[in-house]
């Protein structure tokens, strides 16, 4: 049992530390240590999750073996078993938070769940919200249009930014328009700057209306460099995260303090990946455009002092 134990936390250590990889500061050091305990909760639940469903965890048949989930040949079925493991485990962990479950908690990444339940008014409902837009992707490989895009971020973007205005204690229905808004644009970004790696595991998150406008096949996605009419369409998309981001800026301006910084953060590293898509010539096919640190803490720096 030790040694499960001392494995367990590499793995779960080892989820945590893609913190670093993100366009934006999950928990920077300048938040109170509540606040970073927090919000490292929220992105190891929303990793976890994400590594379920795509199939990146370090030890699957781990993770199985302590949700209690069937390993089966069937990948599909078994990312989709694992992710309605991970949602009875959510469920024990508002349970335990509420001081009646039966049953702890039994990923040590959910356990973590259990005070930020206990200490902010959140609901199940953003977890299961990022727990089903993984359900969504072991079915759904491509989307007919932008709408059908931002229909996914609902599910799998919105949730974050409402459960960092839940734990800050300044959730309001404008400041989740906003933060909807902003949370949107960073995924659309990434799904972007993800073009060859997504279309590796099957998915095309390039609007299929999108593509037929500007002629561009899925044999095209799959070359080594992006061709002219690969890069206007990056450059076109691009340009609807930037609206999406300006849209979504002003709740910068309507906080203060540490988390007016942290929400500068967030919005700068959508705008530095942008400009790290631009700076490659929109070609996101070639190399993986990633936001400059020294571009990313002058935007946020920026967003800070005006707002938005």
């Amino acid at each position: 049992m030790v040694a499960s134990a001392k494995s367990d936390n590499q793995t779960d250590g080892a989820t945590l530390e893609k913190a670093d990889l993100e366009n934006f500061p999950v928990a920077p050091s300048f938040l109170p240590a509540a606040w970073r305990t927090d919000l490292m909760a929220v992105y190891g639940f929303a990793r976890l999750v994400d590594d379920a469903g795509d199939g990146d965890l370090a030890d699957p048949e781990r993770v199985a073996e302590l949700l209690d989930v069937p390993v089966v040949a069937d990948r599909t079925a078994f990312r989709l078993g694992l992710l309605d493991g991970l949602e009875r485990d959510l469920d024990r962990a508002f349970e335990a938070a509420l001081g009646r479950g039966a049953e702890p908690p039994r990923h040590p990444l959910m356990k973590a769940l259990v005070p930020l339940a206990d200490r902010h008014p959140v609901t199940p409902e953003p977890f299961r919200r990022l727990i089903e837009a993984n359900r969504v992707d072991q079915t759904t490989t491509r989307y007919a249009t932008y709408r059908d895009l931002i229909g996914y971020c609902t599910l799998s973007a919105d949730p974050v930014g409402r459960l960092v205005l839940a734990i800050a204690g300044v959730a309001t229905p404008e400041r989740i328009a906003l933060s909807d808004a902003i949370c949107s644009g960073l995924q659309i970004v990434e799904h972007i700057q993800d073009v060859a790696e997504d279309l590796d595991r099957g998915r095309i998150y390039l609007p299929a209306d999108s593509l037929e406008r500007f002629g561009v096949t899925e044999a095209d996605l799959a070359e080594p460099t992006a061709g002219p009419r690969v890069r206007e369409l990056i450059a076109f998309e691009a340009e609807r995260v930037r609206t999406l981001l300006d849209r979504g800026a002003p709740l910068v301006g309507t906080v203060h303090g540490r988390l007016r910084l942290l929400l500068a953060g967030f919005t700068a590293g959508g705008y530095a990946a942008l400009e790290a898509v631009e700076a490659a010539g929109y070609d996101v096919l070639a190399q993986q455009p990633k936001p400059d640190k020294r571009r990313l803490a002058l935007r946020a720096a920026a967003l800070f002092a005006k707002g938005r």
